[in-house]
């Protein structure tokens, strides 16, 4: 599997049967799924604790790193897509949703090349 040959309906399958099959959706709350979702991110942030932003960038061209960054991200999405799955809700379409929010809140003209936060473009 790749991102440029995979559907999205396909991982959220893929991920729905996984729980089925280890009858997990009976623990698998909106509650216990966003704080699972917290937890992984939390992992993924342990790794670059204390690096600078250019250390942090070189140190993902190590393999040892770039591996278990790859577990932990994968362990963000798996619980994403599975939240995503328990509510009922269309990734593809909620991310559309967001980034024309986006879009309003963070014009490129007043935004590009800024980290500012909307409130105060």
């Amino acid at each position: 599997m790749n991102d440029a040959e995979t559907h999205l309906e396909t991982i959220k399958e893929r991920v729905f049967a996984f729980a089925r099959e280890r009858d997990w959706e009976q623990f698998h709350s909106p509650k216990n799924l966003s704080m699972a979702i917290a937890t992984e991110a939390a992992e993924l942030m342990e790794h670059f604790l204390w690096q600078s932003p250019e250390a942090s960038r070189s140190q993902m061209e190590t393999e040892k790193l770039r591996s278990h960054v790859a577990e932990e991200l994968a362990d963000i999405f798996i619980f994403a897509v599975e939240f995503a799955n328990i509510t009922g809700m269309d990734i593809a379409s909620i991310i559309e949703a967001k980034m024309k929010r986006n879009a309003e809140k963070y014009p490129v003209e007043k935004s590009k090349g800024r980290s500012t936060k909307y409130t105060e473009l």
